[in-house]
């Protein structure tokens, strides 16, 4: 299947728009960069792939170092010409990601896209009266705090250019308030997505829900072959990561939707 050329509904009044993302970007997209969290490997390197292929170059974010440069390395190979940078940041230290957050925008400007693919899962038998204080922490300062600490940091100069830039936020279909959703187990890692739904939806909306030329947006990858969704997960993650380049790169029109989750070009009910 050809997952980066799928006709789409993805307007309130259910337009398709018919064309591929790259037919979808402006001719000056060579000049364009996304900063893309999780970038060493599974959905935040397809991310950049996806990116890639629009002719859009990223700055990867993760935590290892050498495995950030080995990422990047193979993009370079894979696309030659297009700019891929690193920058190493635990995003569980919330200074440290602030100050990371802080030098890119020093060094870069404010991005085109940012594309948020970090997260972790919690314990198996992380239930709400059973998990720990570490656990519970560890969980909602990678998923929630680090993103409210980018977006704090890069989503103001973005909002205020004025010109389409976007925010792609990883969550999951069990941050849902229905559905599967908040269902019960896994505690701190279906909160930790609830409040990245919450979040999105709020600063949708603070933001004019799109009419200033801004647009905010949370994604569910669904269960994709990564260290987190294992060998057996039925996608793989390119096709875990091909709404989000999608959101990331599409052209908004009038009545185009934001500040909702999707799922495979489709709004999924919070």
């Amino acid at each position: 299947m050809d997952f980066w050329a799928r006709d789409t509904s993805g307007r309130a009044g259910r337009q398709s728009f018919g064309h591929s993302i790259a037919m979808n970007m402006s001719s000056d997209s060579a000049a364009k960069l996304a900063f893309v969290t999780g970038g060493s490997r599974g959905l935040g390197f397809e991310v950049a792939r996806g990116l890639a292929r629009t002719e859009i170059g990223s700055v990867l974010i993760a935590k290892d170092s050498a495995r950030l440069e080995s990422a990047a390395e193979q993009l370079r190979l894979e696309f030659p010409g297009i700019t891929f940078q690193t920058s190493a940041c635990d995003l569980e230290d919330q200074m440290q990601t602030r100050n990371t957050a802080e030098s890119l925008l020093a060094k870069y400007g404010a991005p085109f896209s940012l594309v948020l693919a970090h997260g972790v899962m919690s314990e198996k038998m992380s239930k709400a009266l059973r998990t720990t204080d570490a656990e519970w922490r560890r969980v909602m300062a990678i998923n929630l705090d680090s993103v409210f600490t980018l977006v704090n940091v890069l989503g103001a100069p973005m909002a205020d250019a004025r010109d389409g830039r976007r925010i792609v936020i990883f969550s999951a279909c069990l941050g849902r308030m229905s559905g599967p959703g908040n269902a019960g187990g896994l505690a701190p890692y279906r909160i930790s997505k609830a409040g990245v739904n919450a979040f999105v939806r709020n600063l949708a909306h603070e933001t004019g829900l799109g009419a200033r030329g801004f647009y905010v947006d949370a994604m569910c990858p669904n269960h994709s072959r990564t260290d987190m969704g294992g060998p057996d997960a039925p996608r793989s993650a390119e096709e875990g990561a091909e709404c989000a380049v999608w959101l990331a790169t599409r052209e908004f029109n009038p009545g185009d939707i934001t500040g909702v989750l999707w799922e495979d070009r489709q709004i999924v009910p919070w």
